[in-house]
């Protein structure tokens, strides 16, 4: 008997089938120019919005596709696969969203969603430093009317390319403030140049320093408890491992185009050893999202897995390009680099451990 779920998996695979066709044909033949110009990804960016693949995990009711976690994580991936520029851009994007999906500032929700699942509106995020111990980087003072925050955001993605993001302070309570903030400069809000990073560049990161900047209550996205963001790392250390994952996949890809030229029968060995694993791991870690009693330091082992794949997947891709990985502009290059920020990307210190680990 057919059940009412098979029509939105139908969709839901057609989304990803639209999103890999986009990725293939617009996104692949330019990976390379999209490592370097900051217009062409932007470009690349409204694309996936033009398609309705920035609000997979909008709620239709605010304009999106309210996909399942199980094709988000699937799309995260893929979107990895074909540029890592394109994956980190989005994925700030993406954390934007998410804030605002569990915000109980209706109106804010109602204004921004249905933009941001289109592209019509692009927010950024700069809340990383929410994660560091010792004296808070940037604090916030409840007065009159809303809040004043002064202090510093150490990395944001995405200057000249998203109009506004979402910051990150720390209340005297100790409670974390998330709250709208423009991207661009104002009395009391400046920013750095964009920051010279070995890879990912393009994304243009920069620093913020604020000064007394006043937060309107009416831009608040949400107030949390002290100890909430530690809290969800643990809950969302998955999350950042499929990015990973896409990042091994490209370089498998490249590696599978070395052996088909060279045929050496030691690169189809490998390839095929890799692959398996890769296979291994993604099914893993897709496994692990609908079952709440994996613990929590398996899926910290899996993240560590991924990681340990994209490194070494890369680097294999690197090794079966001989010479000429070496140019600035070859495939192999390229993704190799990426899985430096795809293992640092969302670090904590049991994940720094964890993939430490994986290397022994």
């Amino acid at each position: 008997m057919q059940t009412d779920i098979s029509p939105k998996i139908s969709i839901e695979e057609n989304l990803l089938k639209s999103a890999q066709t986009y990725f293939i044909e617009q996104v692949l033949p330019q990976a390379a120019l999209l490592d370097r110009d900051t217009k062409a990804l932007k470009q690349a960016f409204q694309g996936m919005g033009d398609r309705g693949l920035l609000g997979l995990n909008v709620p239709q009711q605010w304009g999106g596709k309210g996909v399942s976690e199980l094709t988000y994580r699937r799309f995260q991936i893929l979107v990895a696969r074909y540029s890592g520029a394109l994956a980190f851009l989005q994925t700030q994007h993406q954390g934007a969203v998410s804030k605002l999906i569990s915000s109980p500032n209706a109106p804010l929700k109602q204004t921004y969603l249905p933009l941001m699942a289109t592209g019509e509106t692009l927010v950024g995020v700069g809340f990383s430093q929410l994660r560091r111990q010792g004296k808070p980087l940037m604090q916030a003072i409840p007065v009159k009317g809303g809040y004043r925050l002064t202090g510093e955001v150490p990395w944001i993605t995405g200057w000249g390319i998203f109009e506004e993001f979402i910051i990150g302070a720390t209340l005297p309570t100790s409670e974390s403030l998330y709250g709208m903030v423009p991207f661009q400069e104002e009395t009391g809000l400046s920013f750095s140049q964009p920051m010279e990073l070995a890879v990912m560049g393009v994304t243009n990161t920069v620093s913020a320093t604020l000064t007394d900047w006043f937060l309107p209550s009416d831009r608040l996205v949400s107030l949390h408890p002290p100890g909430t963001v530690q809290e969800n790392d643990r809950k969302n250390v998955l999350h950042h491992g499929f990015f990973a994952l896409g990042c091994a996949q490209a370089g498998l890809d490249i590696l599978k185009q070395a052996y088909q030229r060279k045929t050496l029968p030691f690169l189809s060995q490998v390839l095929d050893s890799l692959t398996e694993e890769v296979t291994r791991c993604t099914e893993t870690m897709l496994g692990s999202l609908s079952s709440k009693r994996v613990p929590y330091e398996k899926r910290l082992q899996l993240r560590g897995w991924a990681i340990n794949l994209a490194q070494r997947c890369t680097q294999g891709a690197v090794t079966a390009s001989s010479g000429g990985a070496n140019f600035l502009s070859h495939p192999a290059q390229r993704v190799y680099r990426e899985a430096l920020v795809f293992t640092v990307l969302g670090q904590t210190t049991e994940i720094m451990e964890e993939t430490l680990n994986q290397l022994r």
